[in-house]
């Protein structure tokens, strides 16, 4: 192995390691600025009932990541009221509209993010490619372990929360593999 090999390997992980960082953080963001609002909304009534009786209420901001991770096709778990948990996926129990939408940001993001992963990696063929689109994992992963911890809502003895393990298998590790390795590839087809 070359010098300038595994120069570009270095700089592909980190590339697809960034790209993969700010394909999350620009996907929460994108549910939050075009979700926070109604979710807020429909938060209140929970929100004045905990209040009244002493209990604190559920921030936008984790209920935003709630529907981040079930754009993702990661089910929210919710406390049973007879005790265990149940799941559910916000995004399918909506009327349509822009909720749907996020079904589809996650992947356009991390495709975009092995695009970027790919053409800093200077790939020329797309198994090449490919591989540096996967490093979007690199980046993507951490912060998907990460989300589903921080997005978890206590409630009585239960917590509301992403599905832990699809959070981080589904969400974290098969979504930025396989987009980030169809941008990888598709970067080749952009090379000189």
């Amino acid at each position: 192995m070359s010098v300038s090999d595994r120069t570009s390997g270095t700089t592909g992980i980190v590339g697809g390691a960034a790209a993969g960082a700010a394909a999350y953080v620009l996907g929460y963001l994108f549910a939050y600025v075009t979700q926070a609002s109604a979710i807020e909304d429909q938060l209140a009534g929970f929100n004045a009932f905990a209040d009244l009786f002493g209990g604190d209420p559920i921030p936008t901001w984790q209920a935003v990541g709630w529907v981040f991770y079930n754009g993702h096709f990661v089910d929210t778990r919710v406390p049973s009221l007879v005790g265990g948990s149940q799941v559910t996926n916000l995004i399918s129990q909506a009327d349509g509209g822009s909720l749907s939408l996020l079904y589809v940001v996650p992947p356009v993001l991390l495709v975009v993010a092995g695009l970027v992963a790919g053409r800093v990696a200077g790939a020329t063929e797309p198994v090449d490619g490919a591989k540096a689109g996967a490093f979007v994992l690199v980046g993507y992963l951490p912060l998907a372990v990460l989300g589903a911890f921080l997005f978890r809502y206590s409630v009585g003895d239960g917590t509301v929360a992403p599905d832990l393990v699809t959070a981080v298998l589904l969400a974290g590790a098969v979504y930025p593999a396989v987009f980030g390795a169809v941008g990888g590839a598709g970067a080749t087809l952009l090379s000189d």
